[in-house]
């Protein structure tokens, strides 16, 4: 359970929860079990996405948000499904998103591992490996005009590494 939601559920436990190990957490104002056909009205549901600006929310959509979440923290197919409690990897799967954010993140971590290889590289050779593009940029140019290597990649928007 992710750390930053115990307060609210100590304070929910201390205030409406019986010290009983088998009590309910979560029930109707008469103590008994909330279940699918009686949560909205029970939690006002609707008055409360209304409220917040999303109406047309539903309560399973907090599921699948906070599924999203984990899944973009790294974790594995087997992570996720074990969290969710399901048994298929196509299940787990709905939840693994390929957002630009995601893109930009895997980017910058293949960016961090080369560079990190290289000065490895350089620190064994003495200093004495070339960066990628080194040779590139004492090239004047290719012959038929274009524009080539590390120039060319700053030119389609690409970050200059």
């Amino acid at each position: 359970m992710p750390a930053a939601i115990l307060p609210a559920l100590r304070d929910h436990l201390a205030g409406f929860v019986d010290d009983n190990p088998e009590a309910l957490v979560f029930t109707t104002p008469s103590g008994k079990p909330i279940w699918r056909g009686n949560l909205n009205k029970v939690i006002g549901w609707p008055a409360a996405v209304n409220k917040l600006g999303v109406p047309g929310l539903h309560f399973h959509d907090l599921r699948h948000s906070g599924n999203t979440f984990a899944a973009r923290t790294g974790a594995s197919t087997r992570e996720l499904m074990a969290r969710m409690g399901h048994d298929s990897s196509e299940a787990a799967l709905i939840y693994q998103h390929a957002t630009a954010e995601a893109d930009r993140a895997i980017a910058q971590a293949v960016s961090d591992a080369v560079k990190a290889e290289r000065k490895k590289a350089r620190k064994a050779a003495g200093g004495k490996v070339e960066e990628a593009g080194q040779a590139e940029a004492r090239r004047p140019g290719r012959r038929d005009g274009r524009r080539s290597g590390p120039a060319r990649l700053v030119a389609r928007g690409w970050p200059d590494a």
